[in-house]
């Protein structure tokens, strides 16, 4: 026995269980509180992938884009017929037998995990939340409210000039692109009323709906 153990006294020991309990405490109740998987979805240019980065760099939980899955399918076997042409609506029915699958694997593994991107649709992930209420949290975002020529001139404003996809488009492409999501964003609407589901709008305070729908999504995680 190593006598440096030996001279430790009862006071110092008891000191450093209850240090030991301070620092393990806090990582045992976010455990407990966690084991769950976010899903953000809605319409193209509608704030999805800005919300799973904020909780990826708040929370330490990392996504998975819809659109990088939606483009292996694209690119990588064409025959399923899922590619970027088809509208939002299209390419989830498509996707989900398979997206299911992989969530419901997600989820008996107890992963911490986001799931970001167009292709889900409420009245396909009601079902999943009426059969996992505790370990599923939804949000859907788009934009009803605002005029296409005014949601153009942001997307332009804020485009990501390495990567965006929108800037080999023209402007009249950009235009049609945004009063289609504007229809879309209608119809994402009214299926989050119908089945009971939390919709925001970033129409008319973007980052203020943005930071309200992360808060929802990740408000008792420590």
């Amino acid at each position: 026995m190593d006598l440096a153990y030996a001279k430790w006294s009862g006071d110092t020991v008891v000191a450093l269980v209850l240090c030991l309990n301070d620092a393990i405490e806090p990582l045992i109740l976010n455990r407990l509180l966690r084991d769950m998987l976010f899903l953000v979805s809605g319409t193209s240019r509608s704030g999805k992938t800005l919300i799973a980065r904020r909780i990826l760099a708040e929370k330490q939980i990392p996504y998975l884009s819809l659109d990088w899955l939606m483009m292996g399918f694209n690119d990588g076997i064409p025959e399923y017929g899922i590619h970027h042409l088809l509208w939002p609506n299209e390419i989830a029915e498509k996707m989900w037998p398979f997206l299911r699958g992989m969530i419901d694997c997600m989820l008996v593994d107890g992963m911490d995990y986001v799931i970001e991107g167009e292709a889900m649709l409420p009245q396909l992930v009601a079902d999943l939340v009426e059969k996992h209420p505790d370990e599923i949290r939804v949000v859907f975002v788009g934009y009803t409210e605002i005029k296409a020529e005014n949601k153009v001139a942001l997307v332009k404003q804020h485009v990501d000039r390495e990567n965006d996809w929108l800037i080999k488009e023209s402007d009249d492409y950009i235009r049609d692109h945004i009063k289609n999501m504007i229809t879309y964003s209608k119809m994402i609407k009214k299926g989050c009323e119908k089945h009971g589901l939390s919709y925001f709008d970033t129409s008319k305070d973007f980052m203020g709906a943005i930071e309200a729908a992360t808060e929802f999504l990740v408000e008792d995680l420590n």
